[in-house]
């Protein structure tokens, strides 16, 4: 096996181990994994649990009464330690939030075991004599510090940026003085010739009423309704029909108008000038934008102010991003 492929089979272990504990629980335990932690001298209490250590395995005791926030305490709390190095409540918080969509299903205490086994495994392995920080190890851990310190400083930038004020302001802007444009009431008469459009246009143009002949000989599925589309805005409809539309005025009648559906005789009923969208409905859009707008000013004014060095491309072959047995080193 190469060192690339060695890499690689690294990246999906630990998902494979967690797959693993979860499906044989019970031949974990038998095989030793499972067992509690003891150290002398430690006390007891009344339900068996050693003072300051933790059994192996087992879910921790509630320290927080319900609804009460987590404390730095209960994130360090131990749950096991291997060779000497602590496996905490913190770590196994990360570990859950990175596992697979399938693994964020279970509930936590069935996720429990095997999750502190998984934990339990990699450290095992990565005390081992077998592991060695290689490149690819710590430029990986460099890449993911630089990216997950990158997002908490885009998290605060964004939870900072939005005030109710604001919101109104960009709601005021963006929809309520902007011209929302017309919507349109029309009804058709579908038909599947030029000629038989021809015909019906001079009958309801002679005067006959345009429901009672759409529900007469309409062929789309809005006859039945006086041939009725209720109200629409710019775009909606397939453009011969929308031009027609939007080129009549209320009480018109044109045709025939060809689409692939066939041939339409088209009527405007009325029109009537869009509103603005209730703020509520359109909140989570305006508070998405503000945030964009402030982390991308956030981050020009920091790079403004940041000594930045940049080498122009070509002094580095770029092809040596795709020599990755660099990385085996």
């Amino acid at each position: 096996m190469s060192k690339t492929t060695q890499s690689r089979v690294t990246l999906t272990l630990s998902t494979a181990l967690l797959a693993l504990t979860l499906a044989l629980p019970a031949a974990a335990e038998s095989a030793g994994h499972g067992q509690e932690t003891t150290t002398e001298d430690h006390s007891t209490d009344a339900a068996g649990h050693e003072d300051g250590a933790v059994a192996e395995g087992a879910a921790p005791e509630e320290t927080a009464p319900d609804g009460a926030a987590l404390t730095a305490e209960d994130l360090a709390q131990v749950v096991a330690t291997v060779g000497g190095t602590d496996i905490t409540v913190g770590h196994m918080m990360v570990a859950k939030a990175s596992l697979p969509q399938q693994y964020q299903q279970i509930p936590d205490a069935q996720l429990w075991d095997g999750l502190l086994q998984q934990l339990i495994q990699q450290e095992v392995l990565s005390q081992s004599k077998d592991a060695e920080e290689t490149d690819l190890v710590r430029l990986s851990m460099e890449n993911e510090r630089r990216s997950l310190m990158a997002a908490v400083a885009i998290t605060t930038v964004a939870e900072r940026a939005v005030t109710e004020d604001e919101v109104q302001a960009v709601y005021q802007r963006d929809f309520v003085d902007v011209d929302q444009g017309k919507e349109y009431n029309a009804s058709h008469i579908l038909l599947e010739t030029k000629e038989a459009a021809e015909e019906v246009l001079a009958e309801v143009k002679g005067g006959a009423d345009f429901a009672t002949v759409a529900r007469e000989k309409s062929t789309g599925p809005s006859g039945p309704n006086g041939g009725s589309l209720g109200w629409f805005g710019a775009g909606m409809m397939v453009e011969p029909f929308q031009v027609a539309v939007e080129s009549l005025a209320p009480g018109d009648v044109t045709g025939p108008v060809e689409t692939q559906f066939g041939w339409h005789v088209i009527k405007l009923n009325e029109t009537r000038t869009q509103e603005a969208p209730p703020l509520e409905a359109v909140r989570a859009e305006i508070v998405q934008k503000i945030q964009q707008d402030k982390v991308e000013e956030h981050i020009d004014s920091l790079m403004r102010q940041m000594d930045i060095t940049r080498m122009p491309q070509g002094t580095v072959d770029p092809s040596i991003l795709s020599e990755t047995q660099l990385l085996e080193n």
